[in-house]
Order: structure tokens, then C-alpha cells, then sequence
């Protein structure tokens, strides 16, 4: 019997010979002012509220209390909750164990009108319940939930959604009865959609392309006009954007990972409520901000073709099944970290009005906390982790989705998404019609805020999260490659974008300085290209041997943090921030050509893609996409996030980026997007896709490239050209396979040996030469023997001296075929 129970046995039958039946709130309350330690001779009750005095009579001192722990002691449940449905009947369970009074009102239509029927829901251990006829399915409902409010410290009417909501009205104010079951709502061979996947034999072989859902077609007239920006789109096989995702996916990107896709505030279901200005000026501009979270467990209105009923539910597994057969894993993006409403009174709130202050993250003074940008959920808490788990798992198995990214993953336990992974494993075809050991899972492992050095539990940080096979950002290739930090000063360079190799006007401290920088910048890529694995040894530039993890950033932070290479997700841009393209343009010196940063442009993309670990693209780095320079367009529209699959524009130049995150960096940009020589034409798109799609081809060339184990990565991959003699800038790599009969290594490549890696970012040639490296067969990558790109061509290897000549600017791959061996 625990400490609660004990407490129980002791106050039920004293309290309860004051007359009255004991409810479940009064016990919990009592509970709770037992904590502190007061005792209490009298309790009455009038006008709706029951008094507490101290023996005296009189009350001394009274303090706000937080009450998620008590909550979860008493109240944990693992029982059905939402609307379930059965042959005979709809039945509806609502977690509240503060509320007072749940009546569930039922409509006939989306919005307006009379209820059908209002219904008092029974509660029994704080799981309220009702039951209904079959007839209810079609219709829509909403709750109406009595409980006392800290924020307003009072009862209130709460009227919202079901926190367990499949389907929404159009306006997003009453909840569908959706039975996710119903053959009505599967497209043709959606059931054994599980048995048509596209394989997938290692997390080692996954490659990521992120998209956003209205950018991939809003401006693509070769969709049907009913299409555009919308879930229908993916299912036009033939257009523009659909031929570009087959390329893409032919030289082996693995998973389209989707931003949000679930109803989230901001955007108006109803397109027809759209404010749009002169579509021969801006187009369409409506609002872009897919990171409001409302409701998790729906699909996003206003993507699909008709917001109301049940037509967003099909759609959405058309698009699925649409991008599997194309050959594409599913990722969708998820916003477990906070939500867009709160309060009693927001009709964006959903939670926060059925169990206030249980569902937010507070502090010491009771206050929400608002670190990951506002309302910080708190998956410490039993029934907010509960219902993030059933979120995933709704989506697995009703939607077939292939993995989740986890927005801000740091503000969510360790606990809750080793929970996950396992929970999401265990689903099987025979059983659930999915093979979750396939369902890959990453996301943004930042440390800060209330959670930062596990504040609040053991969160899901970088760090932490080393030997769970969960995958995470590597933010510090990223600005090893691209200078500085998306926080840090907008000129400084990094091992890409021209640190020490082609200074801008930013002082970086000197000549001595920026040397330095470039050549500690080069040993975080390093580390990065080996899968930032936190036990991979190097030699660093100083000349030492090194583990990963004793190599550091800035701020003394080990770089390395993973312990397999699927922990690691390899990036160099993303939604967030500049694109890489603006990035380019904006850290390079103003008189540079836009040839010039073209090739930095896929010098970028070339590392990430040759990397081990799991390489992650923006939708559009591979066609140069510009959002002029626009440093987070979440909130944009579509005329600064569109993309163009006609590849006759990159979308530079067209205006300046709007004022609340760009006002201060206007002086930088202004110059930067008047100077029409800054605008890469057609042919530098379309060469910047082929680039692209040549260097994940030789990805997925060898087995080599993506390597399944942190072990094997030490035993066949090595630097060279590294230490204080180092030439500058150059990246060497050398990746050895073994021979079949062979002592030592085992042999992985039935095609090549040995693969040699050169990257110079320098904007002249360079040559290279070790006697490591001497005596091979080596030859230049048959993808690039074949590219259009006239200039990789230059590149040569002389074995003799071991000597390599790489032209500037530019990755070359050097392969040794077993049949010259």
C-alpha cells in the first residue's frame, strides 16, 4: 500500500460523518494540503466550494499548488480514451479527474445549429464516460467541461475538443466522429500498403529530403489547380514536382520527411477565407506556420481538397501510398515540445481546459513555461507521455507513416522516446499491418531551457541520448561548414562558405586566427564525416590522437556525442534559418561570381552526402532555392518559400525579407539581392541538380558510404592530410573494404576496394600527395567520368606519387575496382 492509499484510509471516514458523499476532488485536495504539513478540524461546505479552517478558525497563509504529481499517483490510467467504436454502439472516454461536471454535446453538422443531443458523461477514477448509438458516427461533438482553472482561480465552462480527436469540422471547433476503421476511408489496396514498402534493409541506408507540404506544389502549375498545396498533389504522377521527387528518389533518397502535418493554428482551414493579394503581384500569400500545435492526432484542413468530414483523413493516405509506390518512406514531423493555446478561454486550447495545469510544464512560481517558444508541454508527466505515445502510434498504424522527427526533442524525456522506439518496434504486419522495426525516429536534441543538464528528469538531448539507436541533429558539421552559429555574427565564415581561404570583410581576428579557425573547423567535419561518433580516433590539427568526444567546440562541448552512426543525423541546412543558397551568398565576399557559389552550394551538399551517418537535405539545396536571404520563413507565405520544379528560377530577389527576423541584418541584405549578379540562371539550377543527384549516386554506390556500425567505421575509414603540415582546407578521406578469402577486414563492395574522398574548398586547384595513398588502381568515380560538369573531369590521380589534382571548389571520388586489382 503506498503513501496515498495510507492517507486515504486515515481522512475518508472522518470527513465523510460531516455529510455530504466524498468526491474523488475533495480527497485529492485534502491530500495535498496534508503534504504541507496542515491539519484541519472543520469542513463545510456552501454555495459550491468547501472551506478549509484551521482550528482556529482562522486562515494564516494560503499558497498555489501544482498538482501533476498527485495527479498522476492517483489517477494514471491505460485504459481507452477518445471515441471508440464497435458494431453496435460509439462509446467516449475523457481523462479529467479535476473536472466537476463533462457533458459531451452532439451535433448533426460541422458548425451552428442545435445539438442532437447533449450527454452527461459518468466518471469513475477520473475517466469520464459515456455511451452513444451507432448513429453518431458522421456526426460532430464537443465537450463542455466544469473544473476549476488556476488561471482564473475558479470554475469554468471549458468548451473544447477531444484531446483524442481523429477528425475535425472545418473550422477546427467540434470534433468528428471518424471511425479510422471504416473502409470508406481507404484508398484501393490501403490495407496491405504494409507489404508494398519500399525496402529498407538498414537505418544505415536512409537519406532524408524535408518538404513542406503547400511549398512542394503551391506554385507548380502542372497540378490540378484543386491540388495545389495540399495532400492531392503527390498523387499527380506526372508533374513537375512529382518528376523531380522520382529523380530524386532513383539516385536513392530514402525518406521524404513532411513538416507538420497536423492541425495546428495560424492557417484557416477554409480556403475560401484566405486573404490573398493580387495574384499578378505576391500570388497567394497565406499564412505558413506549421509549428502551432492544436490538436496532434489530426491531419492539417488545409491541405486537404474539402476541410470538412472525413476527407482529409483519405487524402492524407493517398498522399502515403502515393509516395511509397513512388518509393519513398513517409517521415512526418512532430510537435510534441508545446502547444499553440492555453488558458480557459483560447479556442486553441484543448488540454489545458479539460485538466488545467496538468498538461504544461510550470516553474517554481507556478507560472507556464515558454523556453521552446510558448506553452511547454510536460512528457514527465504519465498521461501527457501516454498521449504522445498513443499519437504515434495512431499515426503508424491508421496512417503507415514510416518515422517520426521530433520538433525540439531535448524538451522531451529520454524516457519517453526510448518508450517510443520500442513501442513503435513492436508493431507488426500480421498484427497491425506495419513493420515498425523499419519506423526510424530523430529529432532536434538541443539542451536548453528549464530541461537543459536534465533539469526536469533525464531529457532527450544529444548527449543522453548516446546508445539508443535514436538519431540526432548535428548541428556542429553544420557550422563547422558554414561559419559561426544561425545565432552568431551573419558574416562569419566557415570551411565552406570561404573562412581564411577567401576572406570576406568580417574580422575574424587576423590571418593567424582565421588559419586557425579553418583548421579547427576541418577537425569537427571530420569527426562529422566519421558519423560524429563520440569513440571514433582521429588526429587532430594540433597533431594528437584524438576520440571524438575530446574534440571541442567554442564552449568546451565535446563535438562528438553518438555511439552508432544512426544516431547521427549529418546537416548543413534545414527549414529553419537561411538556406544554404542565401547562406552562401550572404558570408562570401560581394564580389565573388555566382558560379563560384554555386560550387559552394554543392561542395555543402557533397559532404553531407558522402558522410557516414544519415544525411539530411532542405527541399530545394539541390536547385539552389533561395528564400532571399529570409532567415526563418515559417510565417512567410508562399512568395518567399516557393519552390520552382520548372528550374527557371531559384526564387532570389524577390524582395526584401519580411521585418521581424531579418530588420536587423536588412543592410547586409539590401545590396546583396539589388546586385543581379548574385541570380543563378537555369543552367546553374539545372547543373546544381544533376551535381546533386551524381553524389548520391555514388552514395548508394557502395555499401562503403554507409557504413552499419561504429566499429567498422574505425577500421575502414581514415583521414589523411591532417596535423599541424596539413594543406590547408583539404579533406582527405579514405574508406578500405576488405577481400573475400582474406584475412582481416570482411569484404562489403563486390564492385570496389578502396574509395578516396577529396574536398577542397579552396577557390584555386590543389594537389595532394602521401605515400599512404601510392601504388593504387585508383580512378576517377564513373558517375563523375560521365557528369556534365566539365571541371570534376580535371581532376587526376597519379599512382607513382600518390598525388591527386582536384580542381576548385569541388569534391572528387577516386575509386579502385576489383577488376583492375
Amino acid at each position: 500500500m503506498n503513501w496515498f492509499n495510507q492517507q486515504l484510509l486515515h481522512i475518508i471516514h472522518p470527513v465523510s460523518l460531516i455529510g455530504g458523499v466524498l468526491s474523488t476532488k475533495i480527497v485529492l485536495l485534502i491530500l495535498l494540503l496534508l503534504e504541507l504539513g496542515v491539519s484541519f478540524s472543520i469542513l463545510k461546505y456552501h454555495n459550491g466550494f468547501y472551506d478549509l479552517s484551521q482550528t482556529d478558525g482562522q486562515c494564516n497563509n494560503v499558497t498555489g499548488l501544482q498538482l501533476p504529481g498527485v495527479l498522476d499517483e492517483l489517477f494514471s490510467y491505460e485504459g481507452p480514451l477518445g471515441a471508440i467504436f464497435s458494431e453496435e454502439a460509439v462509446t467516449l472516454h475523457l481523462w479529467a479527474p479535476t473536472a466537476q461536471v463533462v457533458r459531451a454535446c452532439i451535433y448533426r453538422d460541422p458548425s451552428g445549429g442545435d445539438p442532437l443531443d447533449i450527454v452527461s458523461l459518468e466518471e469513475v477514477n477520473g475517466v469520464w464516460s459515456a455511451r452513444g448509438p451507432k448513429s453518431w458516427e458522421g456526426c460532430y461533438y464537443e465537450y463542455e467541461v466544469s473544473v476549476y482553472h488556476p488561471s482564473t482561480l475558479q470554475i469554468e465552462k471549458c468548451t473544447a475538443n477531444d484531446p483524442y480527436a481523429r477528425g475535425l469540422s472545418a473550422d477546427a471547433r467540434r470534433t468528428l466522429f471518424v471511425n479510422l476503421n471504416s473502409d470508406d476511408l481507404k484508398p484501393e489496396g490501403w490495407d496491405n500498403l504494409g507489404d508494398e514498402k519500399p525496402a529498407l534493409l538498414s537505418f544505415s541506408d536512409i537519406s532524408i529530403y524535408e518538404l513542406h507540404i503547400r511549398d512542394f506544389s503551391a506554385n507548380d502549375h502542372t497540378v490540378h489547380p484543386d491540388f495545389r498545396g495540399g495532400y492531392l498533389a503527390f498523387t499527380s504522377q506526372d508533374s513537375a514536382g512529382i518528376l523531380h521527387l522520382k529523380r530524386l528518389c532513383n539516385a536513392g533518397i530514402s525518406h521524404l520527411h513532411l513538416l507538420p502535418t497536423f492541425q495546428f493554428a495560424g492557417v484557416d482551414d477554409e480556403k475560401e477565407k484566405w486573404k490573398c493579394v493580387d495574384s499578378k503581384i505576391l500570388e497567394a500569400l497565406p499564412p505558413d506556420s506549421p509549428y502551432n500545435p492544436v490538436l496532434w492526432g489530426v491531419p492539417k484542413g488545409s491541405y486537404a481538397s474539402n476541410p470538412k468530414g472525413p476527407w482529409r483523413t483519405l487524402e492524407f493516405r493517398k498522399m502515403v501510398q502515393a509516395l511509397n509506390r513512388i518509393g519513398f518512406r513517409v517521415v512526418l514531423d512532430v510537435v510534441y515540445n508545446h502547444l499553440h493555446g492555453s488558458g480557459p478561454f483560447d479556442e486553441n486550447s484543448v488540454l489545458d481546459k479539460i485538466v488545467p495545469g496538468y498538461y504544461l510544464r510550470r516553474n517554481s512560481d507556478g507560472c507556464v513555461e515558454n523556453s521552446t517558444c510558448v506553452n511547454n508541454t510536460a512528457s514527465e508527466h504519465f498521461m501527457v507521455e501516454r498521449l504522445i505515445l498513443d499519437d504515434l502510434l495512431c499515426w503508424a498504424v491508421n496512417y503507415k507513416v514510416d518515422g517520426f522527427r521530433f520538433d525540439l526533442m531535448g524538451h522531451i524525456m529520454k524516457r519517453t522516446m526510448v518508450k517510443a522506439k520500442n513501442l513503435l518496434h513492436s508493431l507488426s504486419k500480421d498484427m497491425d499491418g506495419i513493420d515498425g522495426s523499419s519506423i526510424y525516429i530523430y529529432g532536434e536534441g538541443w539542451d536548453f531551457g528549464e530541461v537543459a543538464k536534465n533539469g526536469r528528469g533525464v531529457n532527450a538531448s544529444q548527449f543522453n541520448l548516446c546508445g539508443t539507436g535514436i538519431g540526432s541533429f548535428n548541428d556542429r558539421i553544420r557550422d563547422a561548414m558554414l561559419g559561426g552559429s544561425p545565432f552568431g555574427p551573419p558574416l562569419q565564415q566557415g570551411f565552406v562558405t570561404g573562412l581564411f581561404l577567401q576572406p570576406n570583410d568580417h574580422d575574424h581576428g587576423g590571418e593567424e586566427v582565421a588559419e586557425q579557425m579553418l583548421a579547427v573547423s576541418k577537425d569537427h567535419i571530420l569527426v562529422g564525416m566519421a558519423a560524429n561518433l563520440r569513440d571514433f580516433v582521429l588526429t587532430n590539427c594540433e597533431g594528437e590522437e584524438v576520440k571524438g568526444s575530446e574534440v571541442s567546440t567554442y564552449d568546451g562541448t565535446p563535438v562528438a556525442y553518438a555511439a552508432c552512426p544512426t544516431e547521427t543525423i549529418n546537416y548543413v541546412s534545414a527549414h529553419d534559418n537561411e538556406t544554404l543558397f542565401d547562406i552562401a551568398s550572404l558570408k562570401t565576399p560581394m564580389l565573388i561570381s555566382v558560379e563560384e557559389r554555386c560550387r559552394m552550394n554543392h561542395l555543402a551538399t557533397s559532404i553531407i552526402a558522402l558522410s557516414q551517418g544519415i544525411p539530411f537535405f532542405h527541399a530545394g539545396d539541390e536547385m539552389l532555392r533561395s528564400k532571399s536571404i529570409d532567415r526563418d520563413s515559417y510565417n512567410s507565405g508562399d512568395w518567399f518559400n516557393r519552390l520552382d520544379f520548372s528550374y527557371n528560377s531559384n526564387n532570389w530577389g524577390v524582395g526584401l525579407p519580411p521585418k521581424e527576423k531579418n530588420e536587423k541584418n536588412w543592410p547586409l541584405i539590401k545590396p546583396r539581392l539589388a546586385d543581379p549578379s548574385f541570380k543563378p540562371q537555369k543552367s546553374h539550377i539545372i547543373a546544381a541538380v544533376e551535381n546533386f543527384l551524381n553524389v548520391l549516386k555514388i552514395r548508394y554506390s557502395s555499401p562503403l558510404f554507409r557504413l552499419r556500425t561504429a566499429n567498422a567505421i574505425q577500421a575502414r575509414v581514415r583521414f589523411h592530410n591532417t596535423g599541424p603540415s596539413w594543406v590547408p582546407g583539404i579533406i582527405v578521406m579514405s574508406i578500405e573494404d576488405g577481400h573475400e578469402g582474406v584475412p582481416g577486414l570482411s569484404q562489403l563492395d563486390p564492385v570496389y576496394s578502396y574509395i578516396v574522398v577529396i574536398i577542397n574548398p579552396s577557390p584555386t586547384g590543389i594537389k595532394f600527395a602521401s605515400p599512404a595513398l601510392q601504388a593504387r588502381t585508383l580512378q576517377l568515380h564513373p558517375v563523375q567520368l560521365m557528369s556534365t560538369d566539365e571541371v570534376i573531369k580535371n581532376s587526376t590521380y597519379v599512382a607513382s606519387s600518390g598525388c591527386f589534382t582536384v580542381p576548385p571548389r569541388t569534391t572528387s571520388v577516386f575509386v579502385e575496382s576489383r577488376e583492375s586489382e
